[in-house]
């Protein structure tokens, strides 16, 4: 038995223009899968690019790697899970009201982090977490983090104070009191950045790693410049001294590595946030109907923290 549902959709590739809202019929989940009310829905820099064809696929299609929501019925074979169980998941197509995703992609959400809290770290936090852990980021590490006020940025902030390490975040300026609220050191990005993290290096240490979020030419030269000759004669058996996650020809040829899987990283910034110790800030809030707004905003690329859509009840 299906039931009629709201999702956005895109017919072709394009910008945020091309999405429309609609019906659709959404069947029951089958074995191995669940079928979730989404309550909040993360939007991300993912879904610009899905959206205008990065990642090829077919059309038409629905954008949205990750939500929180309710579980509203379960297929056969599925242990674990009830109607009315509270979940975050990540997967594919979650701009919509009602998804059927496998069981396997989904996880309990912990009673003390709100819905719109888990919805945003299966994409931006565990991608995060996977950066910091591939770096091997540890106690007495200075990490350098370029991009820190982001979604991503935000949250790796926290993970890296968490693993021990203290972080220099790049921003920009009116950006500066909210990565230190986050316990960040931060500097300007643009002209200038390699002088000003030295001139901090006698009050911490040299940088010891990398994590670039942003992945510019300026950005990967500003890490070669400050690893120097350690980055050059990095022993590829051992873990590496920068991370990025928009990889390049230019960062490839630096030394850089941009191989980052943030499968399976969900259970660990879970805990995270159930402890306390991450919390990913919320700057923008749209209806799901708003679906087009909140990707303008994010392909901006000037939103702190994360954009969500807000999904109202089925019933």
């Amino acid at each position: 038995m299906s039931t009629t549902s709201t999702v956005v959709r895109f017919d072709t590739f394009g910008g945020p223009e091309v999405l429309r809202v609609a019906d659709e019929e959404v069947a029951e989940p089958g074995p191995g899968q669940v079928r979730v009310a989404n309550r909040v829905v993360g939007v991300n820099p993912a879904d610009v690019k899905r959206l205008a064809g990065a990642f090829g696929g077919r059309v038409p299609g629905v954008l949205g790697f990750e939500a929180a929501g309710v579980v509203d019925a379960v297929g056969t074979d599925v242990e674990g899970f009830a109607p009315g169980d509270e979940v975050v998941w990540h997967g594919t197509g979650a701009q919509r009201a009602l998804s059927v995703v496998r069981a396997d992609h989904v996880r309990r959400r912990p009673p003390s982090v709100p819905a719109e809290q888990a919805a945003v770290l299966p994409v931006a936090a565990a991608t995060a977490f996977s950066a910091l852990v591939q770096a091997d980021v540890g106690e007495g590490d200075v990490l350098l983090l370029h991009g820190a006020s982001g979604g991503v940025g935000s949250a790796a902030v926290q993970v890296a104070l968490a693993l021990g390490a203290r972080v220099v975040g790049t921003a920009s300026p009116a950006n500066h009191d909210y990565l230190r609220g986050l316990g960040a050191t931060p500097v300007a990005y643009g002209p200038g950045l390699v002088d000003a993290v030295r001139a901090l290096e006698d009050g911490l240490a040299a940088v010891s790693v990398v994590v670039d979020l942003v992945g510019t030419p300026e950005t990967v030269a500003a890490t070669v410049e400050l690893l120097g000759e350690d980055l050059a004669l990095a022993d590829p058996d051992e873990p590496p001294l920068a991370v990025t996650i928009v990889g390049s020809e230019v960062s490839r040829a630096a030394g850089i590595v941009d191989k980052v899987d943030a499968r399976g990283a969900l259970d660990e910034v879970l805990a995270l946030a159930e402890d306390g110790r991450l919390h990913v800030e919320i700057s923008h809030r749209f209806p799901l109907s708003e679906a087009a707004e909140a990707l303008r905003l994010v392909a901006d690329g000037h939103a702190r923290g994360k954009v969500v859509l807000e999904v109202p009840d089925v019933d």
